[in-house]
């Protein structure tokens, strides 16, 4: 009875010690500079939004942030390199969600599982992406989209940035909760959709908000829809494509910052109420609204589970349009 009294205290005294230390940690973390990887070269959207976010840690956490770029193999070369430093909260990642949520289920040579091997800390900011099409389509609301697809199938053909990029995966999903059939055209890159969409080469895409605002306040295109879960704040006139004619429609473009899985949870808890901070200064705000973006602020579990439901969402929609990698 004496000796398992004795391993209960030992055990307890343990679990005290360890929890002591965590927080200790945390209180002392950060202590020198944190390198954060961005999986996209310099001067893209991902580079700005992780540097509108690394500019406000900064001022909280009391150290330097230090760019690494590792652009290539849509984001899985950067996720490679996170991986091999040590989980002590001094090397994250900058993701836009298809990296942790797409990649895994596109790609087989993947290296790295999201779920098992990374944890989400904080997402900081979605992008709306948008339903547009070329002036001459003269279809004016998605209902008209739908019925018109259903009646003629295979005469309206549609952009993507890429095969299994996310304007792509965007309207895959689209037609099949629609039950309509249409015709993909990739192309390397979303500027080069953009050309053929302006060009009426092809009818409609999904695009991200900073990409189309321009050739919408010039009328060189139109938008039916936004395909966020509820109307954005930066552009309350425009109905979400559930509400103009596709219920159950819904995807988000989010970017947010993640580490390897064993990073102590403190630092995580830590990391995630810095940019919570962040997102409620008007700063911030005005430079996200600027770029086209708005905050997305949740808990570490929240997070966790966007991630997994986006993954779970993507990977079936993969499968039921059998998109592969090209």
């Amino acid at each position: 009875m004496l000796k398992i009294l004795n391993d209960r205290l030992r055990m307890l005294m343990l679990t005290l010690l360890l929890a002591s230390s965590a927080n200790c940690f945390s209180q002392d973390y950060p202590n020198k500079p944190i390198r954060l990887v961005i999986p996209v070269p310099a001067g893209g959207g991902t580079d700005i939004l992780a540097r509108v976010m690394a500019d406000h840690l900064v001022k909280q956490l009391g150290h330097p942030i230090v760019f690494d770029h590792k652009g290539g193999a849509s984001g899985m070369i950067a996720v490679e390199n996170m991986l091999q430093a040590p989980a002590d909260g001094y090397t994250l990642l900058m993701v836009y969600s298809g990296v942790v949520t797409v990649n895994h289920s596109m790609y087989k040579n993947i290296r790295y599982d999201p779920i098992r091997d990374l944890v989400g800390i904080a997402n900081f900011a979605e992008v709306p992406n948008l339903l547009i099409v070329h002036p001459s389509f003269t279809v004016q609301s998605v209902k008209e989209l739908i019925a018109r697809a259903k009646a003629n199938p295979d005469s309206i053909s549609y952009a993507s940035s890429g095969n299994g990029v996310s304007n792509h995966l965007a309207m895959e999903l689209f037609k099949q909760l629609a039950g309509i059939s249409m015709v993909h055209i990739p192309h390397k890159g979303g500027a080069q959709a953009m050309v053929s969409l302006m060009g009426g080469q092809v009818q409609l895409m999904f695009n991200n908000t900073p990409e189309v605002l321009p050739q919408l306040n010039s009328g060189r295109l139109k938008v039916l829809a936004i395909a966020m879960p509820e109307r954005s704040p930066l552009m309350p006139e425009i109905p979400t494509v559930a509400e103009a004619g596709l219920p159950g429609f819904s995807i988000s473009l989010w970017y947010g910052l993640v580490g390897a899985k064993g990073i102590p949870v403190p630092i995580i808890e830590k990391l995630n109420a810095a940019v919570r901070t962040s997102l409620a200064d008007p700063e911030v705000l005005a430079k996200l609204a600027k770029f086209g973006a708005q905050p997305m602020i949740q808990s570490t579990q929240q997070f966790a589970d966007l991630i997994r439901s986006d993954s779970a969402k993507w990977a079936q929609v993969l499968a039921d349009g059998n998109i592969k990698a090209d």
